[in-house]
């Protein structure tokens, strides 16, 4: 698989966050990286971004409630 990101309408944005920006969300949250819900390396999105186990990756959800949802996955093996 190419190294684009992948763009569909069901498919959210994810950013793979920088180790600094990964620390302010942990400390933000008050939370350690395995309290946050799991996301396989193997999974197309995560691969596309080069990500590895133990990075965390942000993702923007667009909802027709809250506009705009943001969630963190602590990449896992897989």
């Amino acid at each position: 698989m190419s190294n684009r990101m992948i763009r569909h309408e069901y498919v959210p944005e994810h950013i793979l966050l920088s180790k600094e920006e990964a620390e302010e969300v942990l400390k933000r949250y008050h939370v350690k990286p395995n309290q946050l819900p799991f996301i396989l390396a193997s999974d197309p999105a995560i691969r596309n971004l080069n990500a590895k186990p133990g990075d965390i990756v942000k993702i923007i959800r667009k909802s027709p409630t809250a506009g705009v949802s943001i969630y963190y996955r602590y990449v896992v093996e897989g």
